[in-house]
């Protein structure tokens, strides 16, 4: 395997964060994954949900309520999996070697996926150059710039795609705080997929739940390549709580939204410029990100470099560690 071919590096790897920074101190902030720091209030959980395989009817209904608040529009269905990334994974391996156009930069899964099941992959900067590509790839709201495509240009671009028999694959991980992002709401009858992920926007990355909206006409498709019991039964508890708590999404929302705008006050104060992000991470660039990533490793706090972009660093919310990043950043750590 060559350097081009290894697998992407990922945020969250803090045992790499104590091998490099071994003094400290505990415990560490890590900020590097875009996850929610006020995670949904999990369920109590039956006896039965770790000692009996899921019912087929419990995911039925999960999917189903993922569909309603996902605002899928009819004739689409919602498929559920261990996470989002499981999904990443499965999705070149469903359809013959094509030309995959992915807009970037973006989250590098993505194209290091479709190129390792022997797909021809191009990173392409604007939408309108994917248009030769079969499987055209990106993200709504970008991972790591926050970038937004209105649904409706993407709903217009899908169409002709779709007639050739193309796949247009949106991946909305970041979607659930940002109203009016989502393209599920204007779901096409084939040729576009959509990747939701629950643990980023309910806090509980550890349950492993992510679902897929997708047409009918290759919902069976997916669903035989997940297999039987796709996700356990605390992921089905978990997400059949969240998703019933109407109000629980909406309050999140303004809130993260605050929270969000409060980080960037804080990183425009330190002389780091803010060049976008979603609800749940802010991007920022300085001739010093070098210098602030090892400052704030020395004082355990994990933020997001890219290896393609040294000037970047990506922000996750702090949370109840906002002072702690702050007096990192002024140095007073």
């Amino acid at each position: 395997m060559t350097n081009k071919e290894q697998p992407p590096a990922h945020g969250g790897q803090l045992l790499e964060l104590r091998r490099f920074f071994p003094g400290a101190p505990e415990p560490f902030l890590d900020l590097s994954t875009g996850i929610n720091p006020y995670p949904y209030p999990l369920p109590s959980l039956a006896e039965t949900a770790a000692t009996r395989l899921p019912e087929p009817a419990a995911l039925t209904a999960l999917e189903a309520a993922a569909a309603r608040c996902y605002g899928l529009a009819g004739g689409g269905e919602a498929i559920a999996a261990s996470g989002s990334q499981a999904l990443i994974g499965l999705l070149p391996l469903l359809r013959p070697r094509a030309r995959v156009a992915v807009l970037g930069p973006t989250y590098a899964e993505h194209g290091f996926v479709w190129r390792a099941a022997g797909h021809r992959v191009r990173e392409v900067m604007r939408l309108k150059d994917a248009r030769a590509a079969e499987v055209v790839v990106l993200c709504n709201p970008n991972n790591p710039d926050g970038r937004v495509i209105a649904p409706a240009e993407l709903a217009a671009f899908a169409q002709p795609l779709a007639a050739r028999g193309g796949w247009l694959v949106v991946d909305e991980a970041f979607a659930d705080f940002a109203p009016g992002v989502s393209l599920a709401p204007l779901f096409p009858a084939r040729g576009v997929i959509l990747l939701r992920s629950f643990g980023k926007a309910s806090g509980l990355a550890g349950i492993r739940l992510g679902f897929a909206l997708v047409p009918a006409d290759l919902a069976p498709r997916l669903r035989a390549a997940l297999g039987p019991w796709p996700v356990s039964g605390a992921a089905i508890a978990a997400g059949a709580a969240m998703f019933g708590d109407a109000g629980w999404n909406t309050a999140m929302t303004a809130r993260l939204g605050t929270e969000a705008a409060r980080l960037d006050t804080l990183l425009a104060g330190a002389g780091l410029l803010p060049r976008g992000g979603t609800a749940l991470f802010r991007l920022a660039e300085s001739e010093r990100a070098a210098q602030v990533f090892q400052r704030l490793g020395a004082a355990g706090i994990l933020v997001r470099r890219f290896a393609d972009h040294p000037r970047w660093l990506r922000f996750g919310l702090p949370g109840a560690g906002f002072a702690r990043l702050r007096a990192a950043l002024a140095g007073d750590a």
